[in-house]
């Protein structure tokens, strides 16, 4: 469906401004896409985000500051976002040896479990875009890059 089919609109002031809203709607769209799929774990996009992460430098602990920049969602509270892996003991969390000020983070074994229940499922999610060629996602990604400058 177009996007002037899906928010009723027949024009737009300029191709850029089209753009624009096109993002911004295909962003939420596949948000809330995102948001049912890890809905069925009781997880959040953030704290998959966070998991993810931690996976990917495992085993070396990472701290707050370096998870929330290499978060998706710039605006999430990582405090709050460990707080609720602790909880549910997919994450450690401890203070820094050498720096009492720094805490590091740390997915679990149970946490690494988890991760592999959802990638059983993941591809489900990432064929969302299995429409597109190789060749357009690369198009698409350099857009995506260039536009963020």
């Amino acid at each position: 469906m177009t996007l002037e089919e899906e928010i009723k609109q027949k024009k737009f002031l300029s191709p850029q401004i089209k753009a624009y809203l096109n993002i911004q709607f295909t962003g939420n769209w596949l948000s809330a896409l995102s948001n049912k799929f890890f809905a069925k774990f009781e997880l959040t996009n953030q704290q998959y985000n966070v998991l993810r992460i931690l996976r990917g430098h495992s085993p070396i602990p990472l701290t707050l500051a370096s998870i929330q920049g290499r978060m998706l969602d710039k605006s999430s509270n990582v405090t709050r976002l460990i707080d609720k892996l602790v909880k549910r003991g997919f994450v450690t969390s401890e203070r820094n040896n050498e720096n009492k000020r720094k805490v590091d983070i740390l997915i679990t074994p149970k946490g690494l479990e988890f991760m592999a229940e959802i990638d059983k499922e993941l591809p489900e999610q990432e064929n969302i875009l299995a429409q597109l060629t190789d060749k357009e996602a690369d198009l698409l990604n350099e857009l995506l890059d260039r536009i963020r400058g």
